[in-house]
């Protein structure tokens, strides 16, 4: 009964005033308006059922397989949007009456409508049916620049629409509705839409052709820096610190115990690379914490090393390391498979297992590349059998090692970019140019925060692009709160699509404030009318960051 009162109010403005009929399974409820409502809840509901006239019929639920709205066939449905307007909305009352009244702007599409009305036999595709023209039974709508946009909003924007993709907008439209360049409006603003191109994924190739690193002429002159860490406690140990030699790719590994500081890894650094190798000209690493430390830029400027860092969200600028990392757990995983805590009394074998394994990029051993020799063969685990050493190289000989050394790494990089361009694209942007930014929201908290980071926008701004730094490197202009760093790898930049004011949102006014709780203390948010937005998009902003992105607004 309760179910049966509910409908009749959800459907009030159809019913009223009308006989309709109520088909239940439940047989009891046909004798609603016979039998004496004896609860104090049939009362209540037999009352308001008063003012309505109907009948109630009884079938039963093996019998009752009338198919709902939801499943019936689109053709069926658009019979009824067009035959019963009184079950239309006003909002598609008013859309319907813009279609018809379209025609007479199209002065084509008008002369279309009275050739078929006269002559349909000439119009085979086309049909009239008192109201609106139909070509293949799909209704016409005129040459209204605003009006088809309308339409795209409601199929596209709207919960209906979801935000869909090219095809399954303009499927949904095609489905209903048509006019001539259907397709290419729909492809147009689809790739205009604001919010598809924060919200979506970039399909596009990855942005950026490979920049290979130039080949170097000494040993040790680079060398990459970066940490594996998560490893379990052995020997008091839980990090390892890598360190590769750029050319010879000649790799040392150095156990750190957590937590290590920049004077601890420095320390760690004289005691197993320096002394070995020197300062090198230039040192490679991630934007590790260590990394940026004070005492750290300071100890390698006074040294002559300079520094050079990834771009933010980048890693692959020093895939080598990051590949040595790849090697070298697999191969603890290999030998202490059954007792991981005893990772760090393999480390040193491990170290000696890589220097001396055949390197597909330089076409030797990473041993024969530094000393020009071949690496010593021990078989320890030979009965009888004896170490043999290899015979030294003269310094000439070396150094046409040397001349080969890097004319395999060149041929090796040149096959990478080779293989690596097939599946990336070129993308480039000016100085001054807008661009929206690709960040983790998990991991960035500065630019603007959000309560759910799963369902967040994949790309923030549009920031202008401050500077070039490299062939696929650029600098932006971010806010003064932003607390990452501004220079990205293109593959993390798209290109706005639309007009600039449709991108660059502005606050008008304050609607409202309210107090919130963030984290452990309370924060004030406003309720911002933006500007070239419907007062229902307004939407509520922490005031002290609408304060730094705005400075000028005035709340």
């Amino acid at each position: 009964m309760l179910a049966v009162l509910l409908a009749v109010k959800k459907w009030h403005p159809y019913l009223i005033g009308r006989h309709f009929f109520i088909r239940t399974d439940h047989q009891s409820l046909k004798f609603l308006s016979e039998q004496q409502a004896i609860t104090p809840y049939q009362q209540k509901w037999v009352a308001k059922m008063l003012g309505y006239d109907y009948s109630i019929s009884y079938r039963k639920g093996a019998q009752n397989t009338v198919a709902d709205a939801l499943s019936r066939q689109p053709h069926d449905l658009t019979h009824q949007l067009f035959q019963c307007e009184g079950r239309m909305d006003s909002y598609w009352s008013e859309l319907w009456t813009r279609i018809a009244a379209s025609y007479a702007l199209d002065q084509k599409l008008f002369q279309l409508c009275q050739n078929v009305r006269t002559h349909p036999q000439l119009h085979p595709k086309y049909s009239w049916d008192g109201t609106f023209l139909r070509r293949m039974g799909k209704v016409v709508v005129g040459n209204d620049f605003q009006l088809r946009k309308d339409i795209f909003g409601l199929f596209h924007d709207s919960a209906l629409g979801g935000h869909s993709g090219i095809h399954a907008t303009r499927h949904r439209i095609s489905a209903l509705l048509y006019w001539k360049g259907l397709s290419k409006d729909v492809k147009h603003w689809v790739r205009e839409c604001v919010v598809c191109q924060h919200c979506k994924a970039d399909n596009s190739a990855s942005p950026g052709l490979l920049q290979p690193l130039p080949i170097l002429d000494r040993a040790w002159s680079v060398s990459s820096l970066d940490f594996i860490e998560g490893l379990p406690l052995s020997q008091g140990k839980s990090a390892i610190l890598v360190v590769v030699d750029r050319l010879t790719k000649y790799g040392h590994f150095v156990a750190l115990a957590h937590p290590f500081t920049a004077l601890t890894v420095a320390h760690e650094y004289l005691q197993h690379i320096y002394k070995l190798h020197g300062v090198p000209e230039s040192i490679v690493s991630d934007r590790d914490r260590i990394f940026l430390s004070n005492f750290w830029q300071e100890l390698f400027r006074h040294l002559g090393a300079k520094l050079k860092l990834f771009t933010a969200y980048h890693p692959q600028t020093d895939g080598q390391t990051e590949i040595l990392n790849k090697c070298l757990e697999s191969y603890l995983r290999c030998m202490t498979g059954e007792k991981p805590t005893a990772w760090a009394s393999w480390l040193s074998l491990a170290e000696w297992w890589y220097n001396t394994t055949y390197h597909s990029a330089i076409q030797t051993t990473p041993y024969e590349a530094l000393y020009g020799q071949d690496p010593p063969l021990h078989l320890p685990y030979l009965a009888g059998a004896s170490p043999v050493a290899s015979v030294d190289r003269t310094l000439q000989h070396r150094e046409v090692l040397r001349q080969v050394l890097k004319f395999h790494l060149t041929r090796a990089q040149d096959r990478m970019k080779q293989m690596a361009d097939k599946h990336r694209s070129e993308r480039e942007f000016q100085v001054g140019d807008l661009v929206y930014l690709k960040l983790q929201p998990y991991r960035q908290h500065s630019l603007r925060k959000f309560k759910n980071q799963k369902l967040s926008p994949r790309y923030f701004g549009p920031f202008p692009v401050e500077a070039r730094v490299g062939p696929v490197a650029y600098k932006l202009s971010l806010p003064p709160t932003a607390r990452i760093h501004s220079t990205f790898h293109v593959s993390q930049l798209k290109k706005p699509v639309g007009s600039d004011g449709a991108l660059l949102k502005t606050p008008i006014r304050i609607l409202d404030r309210r107090m919130v709780k963030q984290g452990n203390h309370a924060a004030v948010e406003v309720l911002v009318e933006w500007g070239d937005t419907f007062l229902e998009d307004a939407t509520w902003e922490n005031l002290h960051d609408l304060q730094q992105r705005f400075p000028a607004f005035d709340p």
